[in-house]
């Protein structure tokens, strides 16, 4: 009787600690009520709970290595998802830097380290590709999502490429980041750590990880190109960004979502990647041109 008595207690308390690990999306609009739906999103259970880290350095002979990216929620990610990443958002990024000044090795290492390369909770549910927090001024759509705080505001956006603007509005805007346009474009080292103390993020370790990133996959590289401001300011973002022939699915995506990415429609993905269903995986390669 008294093990069965343990063994009772010992499932109990299983079940609490499995549900009390938790943090929620709920997306609303400045000045509109909370939308019915809520999206629960399981936090990660390592016991390194550091906003922002990195593992694992990167081999070009080895895409498949994994990265753990502190993207508000920790994900782990392959090389080759970063890769395609980069791939993805190198030509929006480098069109940034031509129009407002920024580094595209630093645009590119915060938005990889965000974003978790675009598998994190924020960037699949809200856009939010940088991690940028409502703040006052904010009018736009938003999301509360649990970070340092219950229940914070973290801005939405309709697609990526907003995202990426508004977060060259966001350091060019007011004089908290106007130290950092001072700095040589190319010096990726004082603009980490000119970020770190504008009070862009509060882990210690900020510079020496994104450093860490654009060292690793080579970001500097793009960061050595001349613009003209004019040639890039009246073009769309969607072709400004290098769009590839294939594309390398990540969590989150469905044939219709990857359609609307590349402007084609479902049928003429499936065409393309002779599928007989809408059966996707991570990882997988499809062709999108």
């Amino acid at each position: 009787m008294i093990k069965k008595n343990v063994l009772l207690l010992m499932t109990a308390l299983i079940f609490v600690s499995c549900n009390t690990n938790k943090s929620v999306i709920q997306t609303t609009r400045k000045g509109s009520k909370s939308y019915d739906s809520e999206v629960k999103i399981k936090k990660s259970t390592s016991q390194n709970t550091n906003k922002h880290t990195t593992k694992t350095k990167y081999s070009k002979n080895n895409v498949s290595e994994t990265q753990i990216l502190g993207a508000t929620n920790r994900v782990k990610v392959t090389n080759e998802i970063i890769l395609a990443y980069i791939n993805k958002y190198k030509g929006v990024a480098q069109s940034n830097m031509g129009k407002y000044g920024i580094p595209a090795s630093i645009i590119l290492g915060q938005a990889i380290l965000e974003s978790g390369s675009g598998t994190g909770p924020l960037c699949l549910y809200a856009n939010n590709h940088f991690g940028i927090k409502c703040h006052k001024d904010w009018l736009g759509a938003s999301v509360k999502y649990d970070d340092d705080s219950i229940d914070e505001c973290f801005r939405k956006y309709d697609n990526p490429f907003d995202s990426f603007r508004d977060h060259a509005f966001f350091l060019t805007s007011g004089s908290r980041y106007s130290s950092l346009f001072k700095l040589d474009k190319k010096d990726y080292k004082s603009w980490a750590q000119g970020l770190k103390d504008a009070g862009y993020a509060t882990d210690t370790q900020y510079p020496n990880k994104l450093i860490g990133l654009i060292e690793r996959f080579q970001l500097y590289q793009y960061d050595d190109v001349n613009f003209k401001k004019e040639s890039v300011s009246s073009q769309p973002y969607e072709q400004i960004a290098d769009i590839p022939s294939e594309y390398l699915v990540i969590k989150g995506d469905t044939l219709y979502s990857i359609s609307k990415k590349f402007n084609i429609t479902v049928d003429e993905l499936k065409k393309k990647n002779n599928f007989a269903d809408n059966t996707l995986s991570v990882g997988q390669k499809l062709r999108v041109k």
